[in-house]
């Protein structure tokens, strides 16, 4: 693509930790728009929704990502801080596109109020305002709530265009006011790597049901089907949802059913898939309802045959009698008449020879273009205004109105609610030290609370924010707090909420892919008084390499830059050892950062008493916090 047409583009939805395959989809699709030879960043939540709206956890187990992270991913929103989404909306007045992935209609506001921040639809600093486009994986939920349609509705009207996956999507977007929708065939975004060898068997079909157990995907049917049919089996791997999970796990328990079902209720992490998968032979989909899923091609990546309700795309993706059997939708007669079909091991073994694994490329070459197509037109859509229409409609009038009332203030100019020079802090908390102790983490957080600092629970956190706050106050204090501060510690470091407290203005950024908020957000040269980095319990020496480099264009003269390292043992995982640390120090003053402090005397010896009384050998023993300042 010449320089021309390329676009910058801000793609807005979840991203890792959370799981699923609408986070694997936007990850996927910031990589492909990337390589299309787009400006990409991903935009993402700290927090995405409230607990109650999704009933389990939220984030990856162990943390391992389904899909390659994307490097510029940002994740600077929260539900429940307003601000947050007009700070962020902010600094996209810049782009050509927003992409809002729709995900529920509870995180509409936010969206809203996002691209009005943005001036979509609007006279920006740059001219007309970025197009606005939002990827519905579902116009409207599974389980559909009060108020649901009013806000889908309210939300699809003021947007340049709606991007589905199925016709029938399509037909939904249009009655509930979309300007223009578009119809792209969902791309694969399969997690798990390459098939796992799949070892021989000749006998009735083994079944798999993958996936967060819900009332929509049928698995009490099939339950009740199988009881009609002897010999196959059915493992039901996944999340159990509401009170699904009971049903489902009495069903099981049915005499009928005694040894051919196992329930393995939680999450299933990507790298155990293909392992799982070959040990069946047919994927479960006796779905009630569907629109656009990934399950398919997954199975058909892997060598399995399906079973699937004809309903969303799987009639298009199933080849009925080749590669798997279609069934109408909550029909239990048809599901005994295809459970049938699969005892027979002659006909299991016919319909796997039919699969064949998908095409992996092409579909990512259509939808990137069927994105650029919207993404390059001329913007229509107005998001507020005067005259326009409230957010949502009369039943969720109030929930708006508190919403836009919280959001002036939240962002309004306020005094400090705490009053704090540096000199107020004893000698003891310093920019650059060593935690041995546990003692000294609690005295630190019963420090910042006599001291009138928010309350935080994490009295490692509370240390290692503490002396950055120190730094702040004693080396860019100019008692009117005007200094530019660019936190990275993400939403757990009570750094951010302890220097708005004083009355900063600080840019939070929750970062991944080991990059540095400085190129994130594009900053200029010697423009920023602070960087903190405080991940207290992991940073490797890479990403320390990175924040000294980009620090040192990037601070002012007198420039502050504090960041925490995890020090133990040679060899242990996100750990540097101390001799490394008199490298750290030494590659930062050839950047022109000189320590604040030192690393010889007192903290020398703290290093050895935390490394003498640790009882793993192979593990952390002290958390070292290095305050740097800008030549």
């Amino acid at each position: 693509m010449s320089p021309s047409e390329a676009l910058r583009i801000a793609i807005v939805g979840p991203a890792h930790p959370y799981k699923g395959g609408v986070t694997a989809h936007t990850t996927e699709l910031a990589h492909a728009l990337e390589a299309a030879g787009h400006d990409v960043q991903l935009v993402s939540w700290s927090n995405m929704f409230p607990k109650n709206f999704y009933p389990s956890e939220e984030g990856v187990p162990g943390g391992t990502p389904d899909v390659p992270l994307f490097p510029r991913t940002i994740r600077s929103m929260s539900w429940r801080r307003p601000d947050t989404w007009v700070r962020t909306g902010r600094r996209l007045q810049d782009v050509d596109a927003i992409i809002v992935v729709h995900v529920m209609p509870i995180m509409i506001p936010g969206s809203l109020t996002l691209l009005q921040a943005a001036g979509v639809g609007r006279t920006s600093s740059t001219g007309l305002g970025p197009r606005s486009i939002v990827i519905a994986h579902n116009v409207l939920p599974h389980e559909v709530h009060p108020g649901a349609e009013a806000m889908t509705r309210s939300f699809l009207r003021r947007v340049d265009a709606v991007v589905v996956h199925s016709d029938g999507e399509a037909r939904r977007a249009h009655e509930h006011d979309a300007r223009r929708v578009v119809v792209a065939d969902l791309p694969p975004h399969l997690p798990g790597g390459p098939p796992a060898e799949r070892p021989e068997h000749h006998g009735p079909a083994r079944l798999l049901a993958l996936g967060t157990v819900r009332h929509y995907k049928g698995i009490d049917l099939l339950l009740r089907a199988m009881m009609r049919v002897p010999g196959v089996t059915l493992t039901i791997a996944g999340e159990m949802w509401s009170d699904t999970g009971p049903l489902i796990r009495r069903l099981a328990a049915d005499r009928r059913l005694r040894g051919r079902v196992e329930v393995h209720g939680g999450y299933v992490p990507a790298e155990r898939l293909p392992e799982l998968l070959a040990r069946h032979d047919v994927l479960a989909l006796a779905y009630r309802s569907a629109t656009a899923s990934q399950n398919v091609l997954l199975a058909q990546q892997h060598g399995l045959a399906v079973l699937a309700s004809d309903v969303g795309t799987f009639g298009d993706q199933v080849r009925d009698g080749v590669d798997g059997l279609l069934v109408p939708a909550e029909d239990e007669d048809a599901l005994v008449a295809a459970l049938t079909t699969l005892a027979d091991p002659d006909r299991v073994t016919e319909l796997l020879s039919g699969v064949r694994p998908p095409d992996l490329t092409t579909p990512w070459q259509r939808y990137v273009a069927a994105i650029e197509s919207v993404a390059g037109s001329e913007p229509q859509a107005v998001v507020g205004g005067d005259g326009d229409e409230p957010v949502v409609e009369s039943a969720l009038r109030a929930i708006a109105t508190r919403l836009r009332t919280s959001t002036r203030a939240a962002i309004a100019q306020r005094p400090p609610r705490v009053l704090l020079t540096g000199d107020e802090l004893p000698d003891r908390v310093r920019p650059t030290d060593v935690l041995g102790l546990d003692a000294d983490a609690e005295d630190a957080r019963a420090l910042a609370r006599s001291v009138g600092l928010p309350r935080t629970l994490d009295p490692i956190a509370a240390w290692a924010a503490l002396g950055a706050l120190a730094a702040v106050l004693r080396l860019r204090d100019d008692h009117r707090q005007t200094a530019t501060v660019i936190d990275e510690s993400g939403v757990r470091s009570p750094f951010g909420r302890w220097a708005r407290a004083i009355g900063f203005h600080p840019i939070e950024l929750e970062l991944s892919g080991g990059r540095s908020s400085v190129s994130v957000l594009d900053l200029g040269t010697a423009s920023v008084d602070v960087i903190t980095r405080l991940h207290p319990h992991d940073c490797d020496l890479a990403e320390v390499d990175d924040a000294l480099h980009q620090a040192s264009w990037a601070l002012r003269t007198g420039g502050v830059l504090s960041l925490t390292l995890a020090a133990g043992p040679a060899g242990a995982p996100g750990c540097v050892t101390p001799a490394d640390l008199r490298g750290v120090v030494a590659r930062a003053d050839g950047l022109g950062l000189r320590l604040v402090g030192d690393l010889d005397g007192d903290l020398t010896a703290k290093l050895r008493r935390a490394a003498d009384a640790a009882h793993d050998e192979t593990a952390a023993f002290a958390v070292v916090r290095l305050t740097f300042r800008r030549r």
